[in-house]
């Protein structure tokens, strides 16, 4: 009877979070915000980045509710909410930071706590030690604006001359948490091993904290950044070319999906580096539609994981004849990963390669390249689970309604948002 008692009052607590979290999404998206900070109190204000950064944080949070069974990690997301939503309106640097360098303890008690395999370990110390590691020149630099202009806010301008350690210093943390080719180690290991909601918050949110600090410090120093620039958008270039093909190579699904997040925030920095309201415009939009579909695929690897207890793609084969309910899930979210109109990838992908030509004429060239590429793995990765000969060909599986309504909110607002545009 008391074990009857504590699940009623579990589900009881989850409607009233999601219903919480519903509501503060329809509160956001009717509130009226500027291009400059507005509702500035106690340090805290709100602009159209981090309005629509904060919408991408709760539609994931409530998703992720969906898929939780505990009390306590119905507790680590309303924590990680909570700190997401202190740094996407902070308006002081060394607050922006705490709360970033904050965001780590949650996504590393899931890894631990809830991981597949002893490697997750290796994948919690991987994470730990490559933001640690990072992050610290982005504190001194912090620390060196303030001792120069007696202020941390981020309305502030530094453009007294082009300090190129000081942009490396500063960039050198967001990189890793986008991450940047080079600087990407971390994260396959992570996605793998983390469970459904770590890996749903970590590709849909966590590594959008990256493109926001750029977009941020790339205002107070506008002349280190465009004299960088075209170190970092070389380095991106190459690195999404190089793990576009690593995709193709990937046996495992949560890995394959892990390498194309790696390159669609390549091309989000690309847009940013060329420092123009349209290559902005470009990587906000690029940020919110892979937020939604990088963690709408891993829900749907998950829903097979929890048949087969595989992740390998040699065993979920032939999944159309296994689970033929989810064929169209995979279908769309595979044509939505690749930038099939309507959806909210076409226009990014558009908007990111004019900001490109504008930056640089013939870099629409390779981006038409990392477009095939990027269709090409998407394509294989549907046509490799969903056809073939299935390796227990006697069982029979369908999706139930949960897991039906978690793909439907992945994949509505990315076609909604387009029709809205």
């Amino acid at each position: 009877m008391q074990m009857f008692t504590m699940m009623i009052q579990m589900k009881m607590s989850k409607k009233i979070i999601q219903l919480s979290l519903s509501i503060l999404m329809l509160k956001m998206m009717m509130m009226s915000t500027n291009e400059f900070f507005s509702s500035i109190s106690m340090g805290m204000g709100n602009d159209k980045l981090s309005q629509m950064m904060m919408l991408l944080t709760v539609i994931i949070s409530n998703l992720m509710t969906l898929t939780m069974k505990e009390k306590f990690v119905i507790f680590l997301n309303s924590t990680m909410l909570t700190i997401l939503s202190i740094m996407f309106m902070s308006m002081k640097m060394i607050s922006f930071y705490i709360m970033f360098e904050l965001s780590l303890i949650p996504m590393i008690i899931m890894i631990l706590g809830w991981g597949y395999q002893p490697e997750r370990m290796i994948a919690g110390l991987y994470l730990l030690f490559y933001t640690m590691t990072a992050s610290l020149p982005l504190l001194l630099s912090i620390m060196f604006i303030y001792n120069q202009l007696n202020s941390e806010m981020f309305t502030i301008k530094y453009e007294n001359k082009t300090m190129n350690l000081m942009n490396m210093s500063i960039n050198i943390a967001f990189l890793v948490k986008m991450p940047m080719f080079m600087l990407h180690f971390w994260l396959p290991s992570a996605h793998v091993q983390a469970p459904i909601f770590g890996s749903m918050i970590l590709a849909g949110i966590l590594l959008k904290i990256g493109g926001f600090g750029i977009m941020r410090f790339s205002t107070i120093l506008e002349n280190s950044f465009l004299s960088m620039s075209t170190i970092w958008y070389s380095l991106s270039i190459s690195g999404t070319i190089i793990i576009s093909l690593i995709c193709m190579m990937q046996g495992d699904m949560k890995s394959l999906i892990a390498y194309s997040s790696i390159s669609h925030m390549s091309m989000c920095l690309m847009s940013m580096l060329t420092m123009t309201k349209t290559g902005f415009s470009g990587g906000l939009l690029m940020m919110i539609a892979h937020g939604l579909c990088s963690s709408g695929m891993f829900c749907l690897s998950n829903m097979s994981y929890e048949r087969t207890l595989s992740r390998s793609m040699f065993i979920n084969k032939g999944m159309m004849s296994f689970m033929p309910s989810n064929t169209k899930m995979w279908f769309l979210i595979s044509c939505l990963n690749m930038g099939c109109p309507p959806s909210i990838n076409f226009f990014s992908e558009i908007t990111i390669m004019m900001s490109m030509m504008s930056f640089w004429k013939t870099s629409f060239l390779f981006m038409i390249f990392i477009s095939l590429i990027v269709s090409y793995y998407s394509f294989f990765l549907f046509s490799y689970t969903q056809h073939g000969q299935h390796s227990t060909n006697y069982a029979f599986s369908n999706n139930n309604i949960k897991e039906m309504n978690l793909m439907t909110y992945h994949i509505y607002p990315m076609i909604m948002m387009s029709m809205i545009m």
